[in-house]
């Protein structure tokens, strides 16, 4: 298939004034419904794969080609830019490389590396960051594997919520020197530190969002061209499964059962009427 379309697409996004909010989705189906409702961005994050593909919290059990397998699928599925959270490209720089390869293959219109040493090492004190000059040769790692020049690299760090605001803007420089796309940062809480952020680099911005990073003219005229909400449509699709579930359990019969959708609904989410005209197509009716 051919990405390039929605990968300009998102990069008109970075090279806008506006910042979006973008929906979480994590098959097809979730990322159909998102592109229904008009959302301009896609975010499948590693979380939200972990839970999918595994049913596993978020520590790093997922292997790359799971990922990318998932990240396909949901490709495959919409039209809309999709921004993934590639970890820390499952290992040194070189794990990059082929993180990227695989996730330009799989219709990934941006993706992001962190700095994050992972996975956990053993004891009570493992975790934290890689160095800086670590960080920035997965950061180049990254941008050397990329055969696309409209996919989009973005570096990450955890470092404001972890170690300080000046290391993570210390990190964010040495990865806009290294020729990163755009920036996220994780754990940014106030606008004094978006603010600091803005005026150390000069390129896009990405946050995970605080309370008092909620308002989107703010955010787009601090160069934030999407800010995550969080991935509560996994965690509500959990609770409705749980809830359908345990109703039938109790006895309820299908009929009655609350909270399930239209015949019409599932219809459009399916692309129901694409597979019935290609049936009268090419099967003869």
């Amino acid at each position: 298939m051919n990405w390039t379309d929605r990968r300009r697409k998102f990069r008109a996004i970075l090279k806008g004034e506006r910042c979006y909010h973008p929906a979480s989705v994590f098959d097809p189906l979730s990322a159909r419904i998102a592109q229904d409702l008009g959302f301009e961005v896609g975010m499948f994050a590693g979380s939200t794969a972990s839970l999918t593909v595994l049913g596993a919290p978020d520590l790093i059990l997922l292997t790359l080609s799971e990922f990318a397998a998932q990240a396909y699928r949901i490709n495959s599925a919409f039209e809309v830019p999709l921004l993934v959270d590639a970890d820390h490209g499952y290992g040194n720089a070189l794990n990059v490389m082929r993180t990227v390869r695989e996730l330009e293959t799989a219709g990934v219109s941006a993706l992001t590396i962190e700095d994050t040493a992972l996975p956990r090492g053993y004891g009570a004190g493992a975790g934290g960051l890689i160095s800086i000059e670590e960080g920035a040769a997965k950061m180049r790692a990254a941008l050397a594997a990329r055969q696309d020049p409209d996919l989009v690299i973005v570096g990450r760090t955890i470092a404001m919520g972890l170690t300080s605001t000046e290391d993570a803007i210390a990190r964010a420089k040495a990865y806009a020197a290294a020729g990163v796309d755009a920036f996220f940062f994780v754990g940014m809480q106030t606008r004094a530190q978006l603010e600091a952020a803005a005026a150390a680099i000069d390129i896009p911005i990405i946050i995970g969002g605080g309370a008092e990073l909620t308002d989107l003219d703010y955010l787009g005229s601090k160069r934030v061209r999407v800010a995550l909400q969080g991935h509560q449509p996994i965690m509500a699709a959990a609770q409705a499964v749980h809830d359908t579930l345990k109703a039938l359990r109790d006895g309820v019969k299908p009929k009655d059962l609350t909270g399930v959708p239209s015949a019409a609904f599932m219809a459009k989410a399916t692309r129901d009427a694409d597979y019935q005209r290609w049936t009268n197509e090419f099967l003869g009716g």
